[in-house]
């Protein structure tokens, strides 16, 4: 058996024992927490909501609102019919605009919307529409997505997506699911990578030195940003909760789940998957550089390597800065509307907190260039060496 499989086969034993490990880790959580409902879920789960799907068939009356000191209002009385539900098949009347709300909107015949079901505690039925149902674009794009992916990249294409898929169940079946029983997120994060890691790679890329090399890679660059990660938020004295979804999660699971930890744990799987693009291309550019001049040493590849690597970093880092300012541009509107200076705008929690996401994971990203260079040199130049004996 060559170097390239050893390597492989290390790497997935240990891929192996931690999926053994995620997999019956049963977290100590209050018993509270887990069987025993409080008075007031007791109270919820008599009127609990529904929702519902239903189609919009008539608009029965439509106008403006103007209230004092208030802006304009859409007020629509509709009439819509249930298609999916407890209710299915009947035909219910619902108000939208009776109140004030930011993004009101204006809906016609043949939206498909979500309906909120519930009963107030006379026992009279409460509808209201919470938004429309979007299922069918988003799968006709999905579908574009996967026919791209296999027209263009065809069998590595197709293995990718199964990579993705692999993913997505790991994260979905095994670490989400443990993370909300109470477990450590940063221990669950770091054996669900290890269990990803090898899989993804070896499914997109195939059996070789390339990707055991890319899979070496990424684990240490994995594990430093991890901890510089922890470093940093402790620094900067994170919470955790400048989402309102960390401050949901934490009234409906109190003391249950370590937001702190959770923000450590979403940094981790957000660079493990930009890690794959930067330590393959750089472990394929030195198996490329050495099979073109096979007396190149170990200083030459590197070099010659690096001066590529050093491209990519440059447009990473351009890259990074335009994605999150895309994702963040609301947030940005707001503190440029406003009269605080930079100096205080990067204080809030809920700007420091991407900050630190984005720059633990860039430095992550530059050091996995120079360490898949240096690891790909020696393992290609030891190869090579071996091949000549």
């Amino acid at each position: 058996m060559d170097n390239g499989k050893s390597i492989l086969l290390a790497i997935l034993s240990a891929s192996i024992i931690s999926c053994c490990l995620l997999l019956p880790y049963t977290p100590k959580v209050s018993a509270q927490i887990l069987n025993e409902p409080t008075e007031h879920e007791q109270d919820i789960n008599e009127h609990k909501e529904e929702v519902l799907e239903g189609v919009i068939t008539k608009v029965i009356e439509e106008h403006i609102n103007q209230q004092d000191l208030s802006p304009q209002q859409l007020y629509q009385k509709l009439e819509v019919v249930v298609t999916k539900g407890s209710l299915n098949g009947d035909t219910v009347v619902i108000e939208s605009g009776n109140f004030s709300m930011v993004g009101q909107q204006k809906y016609k015949m043949g939206d498909k919307v979500l309906i909120s079901y519930n009963k107030n505690p006379n026992g009279d039925s409460i509808f209201y529409i919470t938004d429309y149902i979007r299922r069918t674009p988003l799968l006709w794009l999905f579908f574009i997505f996967i026919a791209t992916a296999i027209i263009i990249g065809r069998w590595q294409g197709l293995s990718s997506l199964l990579g993705m898929a692999f993913s997505f169940l790991i994260i979905f079946k095994l670490i989400l699911p443990q993370i909300y029983s109470g477990a450590n997120p940063i221990l669950i994060s770091i054996l669900g990578a290890l269990v990803i890691i090898p899989a993804t790679f070896i499914l997109s890329h195939g059996v070789n030195k390339k990707t055991g090399i890319a899979i070496i890679s990424t684990i240490i660059t994995l594990v430093i940003t991890c901890l510089l990660a922890h470093f940093s938020v402790e620094a900067a004295k994170l919470t955790g909760f400048a989402s309102e979804e960390a401050g949901f999660l934490q009234a409906y699971r109190p003391e249950a789940i370590n937001i702190k930890g959770l923000l450590l744990a979403g940094i981790i799987i957000g660079v493990l998957g930009i890690l794959d693009d930067i330590t393959i291309s750089q472990a394929a550019i030195v198996k490329q550089l050495k099979e073109t001049d096979p007396k190149l040493k170990i200083e030459d590849l590197y070099t010659k390597a690096m001066a590529i690597g050093r491209d990519h970093i440059a447009s990473m880092i351009n890259t990074f800065v335009l994605v999150y300012a895309g994702a963040a541009m609301p947030l940005l509107l707001l503190f440029i509307g406003g009269n605080s200076q930079f100096s205080q705008i990067i204080n809030y929690e809920v700007v420091a907190e991407e900050v630190v996401r984005i720059l633990t994971g860039s430095i992550g990203l530059i050091l996995a260039v120079p360490i898949t260079t240096i690891i790909s040199a020696v393992i290609m130049d030891k190869a090579n060496s071996d091949t000549k004996q």
